[in-house]
């Protein structure tokens, strides 16, 4: 398998191999069998021609080794079978290339293919079914070069497959098309004729054709230039009603063309010039399908058009929220992840906000927190979403009911979480803790353990808001006689951070030091640890040089207008 595929596409070309190899292998055998009765009647050695089909009914079929299958006895043998006008000498050499496509573990000598083109413009429609199949086995083997493919003028038959009525034939050359469309220097090639032809197999009856065409068109979105002309050419009309495919695999290749589309600002208009809002209700239904892959593909594509705000008002219009919430119910966090950056990207619009929390998507965020306590990307969204519905009365009142701040408190102390993302925990905790009732509750409900983990994170270096975050986290929990028991072990590499700040010329880390220092001098123990330390010195230089840049100012008399004005 080329690496360049995705997980997702690797995946899908090997189910495809594989069937194949089975029909293939089938198909082989009967072929196989016939010859070999073929060659055993009397009426076969009556001409030329059928004395030389008995004979290459030898040609080592059953040989599985590359060097029995290769030599070059064989390739002379298959150029005269491919050159002759016997459908049967033609059938010989094709069955030979699909035995070949099964077995063959390393590139395929370029003087292999030469016979393969000869066969391709074979008068006979099962010789070209037979080599069309052996050569998409090639292809998704990597056993042959996609480019030289085109170079050597393949495209033009396998294109003329498409006209050729047989679904079996269609299936084949549009399979071949889209391993080719896979390498992007072949698109051009593709895009001069082959638009067209895959728009129309794309509505075909047989799934197998559909599929196979809704693949194709699916490479051709993976570039700009491709999927411009593809637009240009109506494509778009046509992935949206494929959506609604009664196959899985032709919903999931039109999903995943509409997100390459969508991701290009400039065809939105004719993605929702469809109308009453087809596009956007096709994949929310998409959304709440039981094929996972759909619905987290469905998500993708409606989070790429959110960036635009009519289609987010639309999105809500549409009660977007109750099939999201579904989505992030599933077991696998790949797609809870695909509906927290969509949901991330509706809060962050503020008129959202009262319509996502009245659907009680704070509540699913805590549940949300405490079952995924170590994946970051979901801990990052749901801080973002937590932080951008809090921002109202209802949405305070609808954070202190759930069990969002105990999520975000245990993720503090989570060791596979990345700085990054605590930095986003502590950002929204901090947030939260402008609003009292929310701070008195986070004080009540903080544990000795993540208390430890906000000091330690408060002293670390490396990333000095986190540490800003966390020092401020701790500078507004109330000082109750429970708080004060948590904190008394950490005073001694508190005074070590807190004579950081101090020292750091930012003024907001020095104010958010001398605030911190106020409230635990409430405490004896910290006084009397602070007495004639270094912390206090640093505070006396602090405030010397807090009066010097008030006397300063104080000498710079005010301008006044009139001055101004002269």
């Amino acid at each position: 398998m080329a690496s360049g595929f995705c997980e997702n596409c690797s995946r899908l070309l090997k189910d495809f191999a594989a069937h194949l190899r089975t029909v293939c292998r089938e198909f082989g055998q009967k072929i196989r069998n016939v010859f070999r009765e073929l060659s055993q009647c009397t009426c076969l050695r009556n001409t030329p021609d059928r004395s030389f089909l008995r004979r290459t009914t030898s040609l080592r079929l059953l040989y599985d080794h590359e060097t029995q299958l290769l030599n070059q006895e064989n390739l002379q043998t298959l150029n005269r079978l491919a050159a002759s006008q016997n459908p049967d000498l033609q059938m010989t050499a094709a069955v030979y290339y699909l035995h070949l496509s099964h077995h063959l573990t390393s590139p395929l000598p370029d003087a292999f293919m030469d016979p393969v083109v000869a066969l391709l413009f074979s008068s006979d429609l099962e010789v070209q079914k037979t080599i069309s199949l052996s050569l998409v086995n090639l292809l998704i083997k990597n056993n042959v070069c996609k480019e030289l493919v085109i170079e050597m003028g393949i495209l033009m038959p396998i294109l003329e497959l498409f006209q050729s009525g047989d679904p079996t034939a269609q299936c084949h050359s549009c399979a071949c098309v889209a391993m080719l469309a896979s390498s992007e220097s072949n698109r051009d090639a593709i895009m001069m004729d082959g638009i067209i032809p895959l728009l129309v197999l794309a509505k075909s009856y047989d799934p197998l054709v559909q599929q196979n065409a809704t693949w194709a068109l699916l490479y051709l979105t993976q570039s700009d230039w491709s999927t411009r002309l593809l637009c240009q050419a109506g494509a778009i009309p046509v992935l949206v009603l494929l959506l609604q495919s009664s196959d899985s695999e032709v919903q999931f290749y039109s999903c995943t063309a509409l997100c390459n589309i969508a991701a290009i600002r400039e065809h939105h208009p004719k993605l929702l010039s469809i109308g009453g809002h087809y596009l956007l209700k096709s994949l929310l239904t998409l959304m709440s399908s039981s094929v996972q892959k759909n619905s987290a593909q469905a998500c993708r594509c409606l989070q790429t058009l959110s960036k635009n705000v009519l289609i987010q008002e639309q999105l809500m219009e549409l009660d977007c929220v109750l099939p999201l919430k579904t989505l992030l119910k599933t077991p696998n966090p790949m797609w809870a992840k695909s509906a927290l950056t969509l949901l991330s990207a509706l809060s962050a619009h503020q008129p959202n906000n009262e319509a996502l929390v009245n659907e009680g998507l704070l509540d699913v965020m805590g549940q949300l927190l405490h079952r995924h306590k170590s994946i970051s990307v979901i801990i990052t969204h749901s801080s973002k979403i937590i932080t951008n519905l809090s921002s109202s009365c209802m949405g305070q009142q609808a954070v202190m009911e759930s069990m969002c701040l105990s999520g975000l408190l245990w993720a503090l102390v989570s060791p596979a979480l990345s700085d990054e993302t605590l930095l986003h925990v502590t950002s929204c905790l901090h947030h939260l803790m402008t609003w009292d009732p929310l701070k008195s509750k986070l004080s009540e409900s903080v544990t000795s353990e993540q208390v430890s983990g906000l000091v330690k994170l408060s002293g670390q270096t490396k990333n000095l808001q986190l540490s800003y975050n966390c020092a401020a986290i701790i500078s507004k929990l109330e000082m109750t006689g429970e708080v004060t028991q948590l904190l008394r072990p950490h005073y001694i590499t508190m005074s070590e951070y807190l004579l950081v700040f101090l020292k750091n010329k930012d003024v907001k880390f020095q104010h958010l030091g001398i605030v911190t220092v106020f409230k635990l001098k409430k405490d004896g123990d910290f006084s009397a640890l602070l007495a004639n330390s270094e912390l206090e010195v640093q505070l006396w230089k602090v405030h010397a040089q807090t009066e010097e840049t008030r006397r300063l100012l104080l000498m710079i008399q005010p301008i006044s207008p009139s001055s101004l004005n002269s």
